[in-house]
């Protein structure tokens, strides 16, 4: 066993891992911070996503040791101070860009780290940058109004597909 520091969600967080602990496990097994989905456990469906030094990572696909010393964001800190949804939640509420929810928390750490790179990405520049996650219920139409609304661009102006 092999002990691990890092900030989680602004909070100094540490514990006891084994070599081949994955950062998902270690973010819900021993932090309790659940919101991290495992879909796959292979990097392909994005449900784990988060954000490890600011870069969006698959967390099923990195071991808790190499997050050692980092600063890692989940989904349960992207809501706002005051616990209200940050803007980029709230998009995803306003245009129903969620059925079942199990690939919203991946598709919200995507889609924030898309707006943090670029914040007026195009319909095509946001359907690529999700190509990384899976959507096994909306058809991720509306998830992409979503994160065009939460650009502050129009979004009467996505096609149907």
């Amino acid at each position: 066993m092999t002990q691990v520091k890092m900030t989680v969600n602004g909070k100094s967080v540490s514990g006891e891992v084994e070599g081949r602990t994955l950062l998902s496990t270690f973010i819900r097994d021993t932090l309790g911070l659940t919101g991290t989905h495992v879909g796959c456990d292979t990097a392909q469906c994005g449900a784990c996503t988060l954000h490890v030094n600011g870069k969006s990572v698959k967390s099923c696909n990195m071991f808790a040791l190499e997050a050692d010393g980092a600063d890692v964001a989940t989904i349960e800190g992207m809501a706002d101070a005051d616990g209200t949804l940050n803007t980029i939640q709230q998009a995803f509420q306003d245009h129903h860009g969620l059925q079942c929810g199990f690939c919203t928390p991946g598709m919200v750490m995507t889609a924030a780290a898309l707006l943090k790179e670029n914040p007026s990405p195009s319909e095509a520049e946001i359907r690529a940058y999700l190509s990384g996650n899976l959507c096994r219920c909306t058809g991720y139409h509306n998830i992409v109004k979503a994160i065009m609304a939460a650009s502050g661009q129009d979004v009467g102006q996505i096609a149907a597909e």
